[in-house]
């Protein structure tokens, strides 16, 4: 596997403990298929084969659910070898050690590491506190070490935390940035600090839980369960401390956090006590089934947002993470209410009032500077989701939206409009790439919440429009745009791609683009309708729009939907097609914005069971559109596109995939 310059032959993990067979399992099933193997390196025989045992089952129940085939399975399963040799780790690129939070330990597998591995090995630990600094300070060569932080269970949370030291080289971190996201992971970077990023929140959230205990606002049980409930926890504080066998965790890293990051942090009485007896903490998976007094939950409320809004801020304040990565990792990796935009909800003066109150009762506990500064501005926070990061005299912008597969929303438009607006004004820059972030979608569509939010005709329109205005401003922008198909994009994803000047796919994608709002009972609203006839015609556009099926890249590609289809890294190939493109190199032909001729026979179109109401309006959209100018075509589809609010079929198509996904077909009433 080849990214920026490197490539990646063979990893290694050290430890078959907790973790480690779940880094080796993630690895093994998105690097078999490369040739790349996987070797997992412990003392103990017996950890060996736990790990062994318990990836197998793990892989035999992706078989069962249908995730792996059998193939598949037995390709990654034999992809991971165990052993107790460390000389097996010879030929590494990236050793991975997961073993125990003892920094003796750590320092030990890293000097019998540096002695087989070559000097080009990244060694990477995952540790769950403690600076690489710390860890890696006995090797010689420190710029190819870094911490690389997990989350459980490490072989289905996407984020990983990376934490370059002071010597690592930052080619090594930019690398791993790339990597990580080019396995299907979520990475953020984040400074060195003990603890780093993600774990005083995780750590601090549970502390708040266990004080309140001892306080007595309520059980183990109740407060689990009011606690789940107020910050929408997937699992309680404490339910999740008896999954991850986190108490030692928290115990030990106590005293360091107490010191580095604020004095609050401290280990309970209780906690000690639980340790002593080693014992789970006595918890329901159930916490609809806890009864507690509603005076007591607003309590519980008050005093855990407080916790929850100051540990976040402090993370901020510490200058080791941003807005963006805290809000993305948080709510992906600890699965809870995403911080900033729940203050945002609330106020931030609000949330700053209940920091300041949980401050006062509890000695040590920090109120951040930076939530104090914005709440003094009367503003929310800015949560970017949309990023820029210019090379040379082109921009690069990212959606970065994994949860949703990059969706667009409200927000997501507005921040698009924003920078491509500083693009337009910036002499500097020629033109621009636009794509999705990660892997797996360029953009999956428009946010489902969104459009089921939309309550008459009127409002239907006023939405499709605004959409427009942001693609209208992208299509006219005067300077070359090309749109990095990394992934799937469908629905207001393809819309948004034929918005560009130009798109370039990642060859051999089964499924590329596609509008399959008529399975929603809807039509395309950002310009669906009207620029895919455009771009390949009413005859092959026509199939594509009525029967809301997906097309493949190689089929895009042979419509003209896409310039290029590329086997290697879809950005580089874009950027260099955008700087080919201001070079005159490449002629792009601009889309057509004169009416266009309507075939007079079009393919037949099997709708099957999708709403035969929303197809008459689609029809009406596709022809009557291309009987006008794109500009008033794309009116047209908006009015069209708000016809469908009043029909009973769109109510039926949001609620069933909002309940059941889009592998259930709707029951379409047809009015």
């Amino acid at each position: 596997m080849d990214i920026l310059g490197r490539k990646i032959n063979k990893v290694g993990v050290i430890g078959s403990g907790q973790i480690g067979p779940d880094i080796a399992l993630y690895f093994s099933k998105v690097l078999h298929s490369h040739g790349v193997p996987v070797v997992v390196v412990d003392i103990a025989e017996s950890a060996l084969k736990s790990g062994e045992v318990r990836v197998k089952g793990k892989i035999g129940r992706g078989v069962r659910s249908r995730t792996f085939k059998q193939d598949e399975a037995d390709a990654m399963i034999a992809n991971i070898t165990w052993t107790t040799d460390y000389s097996q780790l010879a030929g590494a690129d990236l050793v991975i050690e997961a073993a125990t939070e003892e920094v003796g330990i750590k320092k030990k597998i890293f000097a019998e590491v540096e002695k087989i591995c070559s000097e080009e090995t990244m060694f990477a630990s995952n540790s769950s506190h403690m600076e690489p600094e710390v860890i890696f300070g006995d090797i010689k060569n420190k710029q190819r070490c870094l911490v690389i932080h997990y989350f459980f269970p490490a072989e289905r949370s996407i984020i990983v935390e990376i934490v370059p030291g002071k010597d690592t080289a930052p080619d090594v971190t930019d690398f791993l940035m790339a990597f990580y996201e080019q396995i299907g992971k979520a990475p953020i970077k984040v400074k060195s600090r003990f603890g780093y990023a993600i774990d005083p929140i995780f750590e601090g959230i549970f502390i708040a839980a266990v004080l309140m205990v001892e306080k007595g606002m309520g059980t183990v049980k109740q407060v689990d369960a009011m606690v789940q409930k107020v910050l929408g926890l997937g699992v309680g504080p404490f339910t999740a401390m008896n999954l991850t066998g986190g108490n030692p965790i928290v115990q030990h890293g106590a005293p360091e956090l107490h010191e580095k990051v604020m004095p609050w942090f401290h280990s309970p009485n209780l906690l000690e006590n639980q340790i002593q007896f080693g014992i789970p903490w006595e918890t329901t998976f159930v916490p609809d089934e806890v009864a507690f007094n509603e005076n007591v939950f607003q309590e519980v409320s008050a005093q855990i947002k407080g916790a929850y809004f100051g540990l976040v801020c402090e993370i901020l304040d510490s200058g080791i993470s941003s807005i963006g990565d805290l809000e993305m990792a948080v709510e992906s990796a600890l699965v809870i209410k995403p911080p900033f935009d729940m203050m945002n909800r609330m106020g931030v003066d609000s949330a700053l009032g209940l920091v300041k109150a949980y401050a006062e009762e509890w000695p040590g506990f920090k109120v951040p500077d930076v939530l104090v500064k914005q709440a003094e501005s009367g503003k929310p926070w800015h949560i970017p989701v949309v990023f820029r990061e210019d090379r040379d005299e082109i921009a690069v912008v990212t959606i970065r939206r994994p949860r949703t597969l990059n969706a667009l929303n409200g927000e997501v438009m507005n921040q698009l409009r924003t920078i491509f607006s500083e693009i337009k004004e910036d002499n500097h820059i020629q033109g621009a790439v636009l794509t999705g972030f990660g892997i797996k979608a360029f953009v999956s569509g428009a946010d489902i919440q969104m459009l089921a939010g939309i309550k008459n005709p009127e409002e239907g329109e006023k939405i499709s429009l605004k959409g427009q205005e942001t693609l209208n401003f992208i299509e006219n922008l005067g300077k070359p745009v090309i749109c990095a198909m990394n992934g799937l994009a469908f629905g207001g994803g393809n819309e948004l791609a034929m918005a560009c000047t130009a798109r370039i796919a990642k060859r051999g994608l089964r499924v590329l683009a596609g509008q399959p709002e008529p399975k929603l009972g809807i039509i395309p609203g950002y310009g669906g309708s009207q620029r895919l006839p455009r771009i390949i015609g009413l005859s092959e556009a026509w199939p594509i729009l009525r029967s809301g099926n997906p097309i493949s890249s190689e089929k895009a590609l042979k419509m003209g939907l896409v310039s290029e289809e590329v086997e290697g890294d879809v950005l580089d190939a874009c950027i260099a097609f955008v700087r080919k493109v201001i070079a005159g190199e490449v002629d792009v032909k601009p889309i057509k914005r004169d009416p266009i001729d309507i075939p007079e026979s079009l393919p037949e179109v099997d709708i099957g069971p999708l709403s035969r109401k929303t197809d008459e309006i689609l029809k009406r959209a596709i022809l009557e559109g291309a009987k006008l100018t794109l500009e008033e075509g794309l009116k047209q589809e908006a009015r069209m596109f708000g016809e469908c609010v009043r029909t009973k079929d769109m109510r039926i198509g949001m609620g069933n995939f909002m309940k059941f996904g889009p592998k259930k077909e709707a029951k379409f009433a047809h009015a």
